[in-house]
């Protein structure tokens, strides 16, 4: 018997036991048997880790009243859906990108790009039902457990049936999660359970078509974010307008006194940080500067650079260096330092004290044995406001030393901010007022000169015609450039 054929046939039991064992379940919301080979506990658990993992590197927004007013809907739709018993969590990300993403085992999250962008309750309500739809159908199972049996009939998942059913190795994926794409038929039943759970509790779903239409209108002017974007694995906006609006019109009874919450809603993103936040630092052409923590340092020239939540990273045009910077767990830059070469896989040389514009520092160049090879580079440990700053540098052993002078000048370049320009630069918030007079939106940015270009506040206050009158009383966004 061939190895080749022997693999095949290991392969086969081993699926026809799963299959056969615990491979299958009832999914709760259609009712049909399915490929589960994730058990809900596994659910739960891995969606828990991933949440901690968005919470960490991407960070919430601070704002606890706004939290609560999110996850109290949300929990309202998830308690009437197929599987109240999941222990719900909803979460309004600190990412300006219009988004929204759910996790295994029901952990929620709505991007404050995205909470910008909505009008009103039942709009924040549909997304929410369509985040929700995707767990109570297992959407994320149903993937994973196909990624499983891939492994299987690939002969990579040769262990024994105990062993396989734990699933270990997927409780390091982490944020590999929100990268999971679940086809186009299960975002199109997401989006009619969505629509569902908010008409179970009377939210206005004719408004459902009205976040499409928004999101449709905000795919070229969304900057860059951690996660993927809405549109990319959903059906055509079109098509889901279309769709929206069908099932409003075949509601028999239609709704009686259906629920917007539209001033309940603009109430409660009032003052919500609009866009990038400044505060948490930028980018001016290759410098980085973050005015909280009063340091700036300069990447190499034309290098695409990135400023996330936990990191500064910087790739260069072939992609084959990099220069990243982060906060190290230690008070002292020495102490830093020696945790670096600590790590298994890393070999160092002597480190070298310096003091660059006034920064005491230790640079200690590296080695690193990595899955693509073996990495040269120098690690960086910087002192300032009583921080220590992890500044890395590295490329490929073969190409390290065409990028050695760019990585010493980057480092270098770390030196403390003075400017106030800098220090007291303000991110725009979301300011709204309500119209004494009635007036249009024209007239409305013409008095009151809003801190983005005109098309952007057309698109957040969901406005198609900006000549149009809209009545005294009316409730709109502006943005304003508030204090720090």
């Amino acid at each position: 018997m061939s190895r080749t054929s022997a693999r095949a046939g290991i392969a086969a039991a081993v699926l026809t036991l799963v299959l056969g064992s615990g491979g299958c379940a009832t999914n709760p919301v259609t009712g049909e048997s399915e490929l589960a080979l994730i058990s809900e506990t596994q659910e739960i658990d891995l969606g828990r880790s991933a949440a901690q993992d968005v919470s960490r590197s991407m960070g919430l927004v601070d704002d606890p009243a706004l939290q609560q007013y999110v996850a109290q809907i949300g929990e309202r739709l998830a308690t009437n859906s197929e599987r109240p018993e999941l222990p719900w969590q909803f979460a309004v990300v600190d990412d300006p990108t219009p988004n929204a993403f759910a996790l295994p085992g029901g952990y929620i999250f709505v991007t404050r790009g995205l909470m910008s962008l909505m009008n009103s309750e039942a709009e924040l309500a549909t997304v929410l039902g369509h985040e929700i739809g995707h767990v109570t159908a297992r959407h994320s199972v149903q993937q994973l457990s196909r990624a499983q049996l891939a492994q299987l009939g690939l002969g990579l998942g040769m262990v024994l049936v105990p062993e396989l059913r734990s699933f270990n190795d997927l409780a390091g994926t982490g944020l590999g999660l929100l990268f999971l794409k679940y086809g186009r038929d299960a975002e199109r039943q997401a989006d009619q359970l969505g629509f569902r759970y908010a008409f179970e509790q009377n939210y206005d779903v004719s408004e459902m078509a009205d976040v499409f239409q928004a999101l449709q209108r905000s795919s070229e002017l969304a900057g860059q974010s951690a996660v993927p974007g809405w549109l990319a694995t959903h059906p055509s906006e079109a098509e889901r307008i279309a769709a929206a609006r069908d099932r409003v019109a075949q509601l028999a009874a239609g709704q009686a006194d259906p629920r917007s919450g539209r001033v309940e809603y603009l109430r409660r993103i009032d003052g919500l940080v609009f866009g990038s936040d400044p505060r948490q630092g930028f980018f001016r052409g290759d410098t980085f500067y973050h005015p909280d923590l009063r340091f700036k340092f300069t990447a190499p020239d034309g290098w695409k650079s990135q400023n996330m939540t936990s990191a500064v990273v910087a790739v260069s045009p072939q992609q084959n260096g990099a220069v990243q910077l982060t906060l190290a767990r230690s008070e002292d830059a020495g102490q830093a330092a020696s945790a670096f070469a600590a790590q298994q896989g890393v070999r160092v040389w002597r480190p070298t004290r310096h003091r660059f514009n006034g920064v005491p520092a230790t640079v200690t160049p590296f080695e690193a044995q990595t899955e693509q090879g073996v990495v040269r580079g120098y690690a960086a440990h910087l002192e300032h406001g009583g921080h220590v700053f992890q500044l890395l540098t590295y490329a490929p052993q073969g190409v390290f030393d065409s990028y050695d002078d760019a990585f010493e000048r980057a480092i270098a370049s770390f030196a403390p901010v003075t400017d106030p320009a800098i220090l007291e630069i303000a991110p725009t918030r979301i300011d709204v007022v309500q119209l004494e007079r009635p007036m249009s939106l024209r007239q409305f940015a013409a008095q009151q000169p809003p801190a983005v270009e005109f098309e952007q506040l057309a698109l957040i206050n969901q406005i198609d015609d900006p000549s149009r009158t809209l009545a005294a009383g009316t409730y709109l966004k502006q943005v304003s450039r508030s204090s720090s």
